[in-house]
């Protein structure tokens, strides 16, 4: 098994090719049987070494402020016309602005005071980009406060007691998010209130952006359904339809593989790995979630128990306690699944530990390490 190999260096992120051309191809098929365009939000997915494949299917990329927008531009959309790069922030600088109307097709903005500060500056710089306005519905079930962009006091999006008719001058689309790892029906309790709200604004408007959180890719999400929800909306109001998925595209596509430093035991056997899970799977303890690993049971369902734990100082740099069917050692190998989307577009050099190498299985089933880091990488980011 290639993850096992000796060579290979850890901690390694690995993205398997074939994988990830399943998630294209299954979004390819929503855009083609729906006619709504979908763009990779590089927050949930930002391994611009796989672009080349995924612009194969993708129209563009959403980015969350200018060097996410440059890194779409560059890796993503450079000499491609037909490629887009939306940008969204909660609030521009006027350092940034300039550069952001660059590159950027769209901009989106949060709000009806940034429009109206910034409009006119963009449109002289880019007169072909396109303005939209964030909403915030005001409904969402999101599984967890912290990823609920629609929740209590919210700064994400403009609800409509705050909406000024005056932006419908200056744009041509509006935007909302309301999702998080959520299937279709989700969405549909979104769009009722969104249309109730604001439909009466959709005239004269070229698009609607259904945001990111839609769980295409997850097995026994409704494809169906969504397709018929898109058609039947676009047919409604005469618009063209966005969505934005991250966490979609690299959603079961490849593991972080870590080593066995130490195995220690204070009333349980504790193994030392070479990865952090506070600095290189920060949603298992942001979410939180116990990452699935290879080979393993919960605690107590086999033979071996370990708590897995991470190689920082920090007390809570723990996984998890998991099961195994043999004794781990020294030097095994410890496969933590799907661990593309939402790891290393976050991960840290706390207490200044190696990040991860970012790695590709290529469809004929070698392997090609497109990065390592080192200390430059944590001395960089001091002075």
């Amino acid at each position: 098994m290639i993850f096992n190999d000796t060579t290979l260096k850890t901690p390694c992120y690995i993205c398997e090719e074939k994988l990830l051309k399943n998630n294209l191809e299954l979004l390819d098929y929503v855009q083609k049987q729906s006619g709504a365009k979908i763009i990779l939000a590089l927050k949930g997915f930002a391994m611009w070494s796989t672009f080349p494949l995924v612009k194969q299917y993708l129209k563009g990329c959403t980015a969350s402020g200018l060097h996410e927008a440059l890194l779409a531009r560059e890796e993503f959309a450079k000499d491609d016309k037909t490629k887009e790069v939306h940008t969204y922030s909660p609030a521009f600088k006027d350092e940034d602005i300039d550069e952001i109307a660059r590159v950027s097709d769209h901009i989106v903005f949060n709000s009806p005071s940034q429009l109206f500060k910034y409009c006119n500056r963009v449109k002289s710089i880019n007169p072909d980009i396109s303005l939209s306005l964030r909403i915030n519905p005001e409904v969402s079930s999101s599984p967890k406060d912290i990823y609920n962009p629609c929740g209590i006091y919210s700064r994400l999006g403009t609800t409509l007691a705050n909406f000024d008719e005056g932006v419908l001058e200056h744009i041509d689309g509006l935007n909302f998010h309301a999702l998080c790892e959520q299937n279709v029906d989700a969405l549909e309790e979104v769009l009722v209130s969104f249309e109730d709200k604001f439909s009466k604004y959709f005239k004269g408007l070229k698009y609607i952006n259904f945001g990111g959180g839609h769980h295409i890719t997850k097995k026994g999400y409704d494809v169906e359904k969504l397709i018929c929800i898109i058609k039947e909306f676009k047919a409604r109001y005469d618009v063209e339809v966005y969505l934005e998925p991250g966490e979609a595209i690299g959603w079961e596509t490849g593991v972080l593989v870590s080593t066995v430093l130490d195995i220690v035991h204070n009333g349980i056997d504790i193994a030392i790995l070479d990865t952090s899970a506070e600095a290189h799977m920060p949603d298992t303890l942001a979410m939180p979630y116990r990452a699935d690993v290879r080979g393993s049971g919960e605690a107590g369902e086999k033979k071996y128990n370990y708590r897995l734990g991470g190689n920082t100082c920090l007390a809570g740099d723990i996984m998890g306690d998991y099961s195994f069917d043999e004794p781990l050692k020294l030097g095994d190998r410890i496969i933590f699944e799907d661990q593309i989307h939402y790891t290393f577009v976050k991960n840290t050099t706390f207490n200044g530990i190696k990040l991860p190498s970012l790695a590709i299985l290529k469809e004929d089933n070698t392997l090609h390490v497109v990065k390592e880091f080192g200390y430059e990488e944590y001395k960089s980011r001091l002075s």
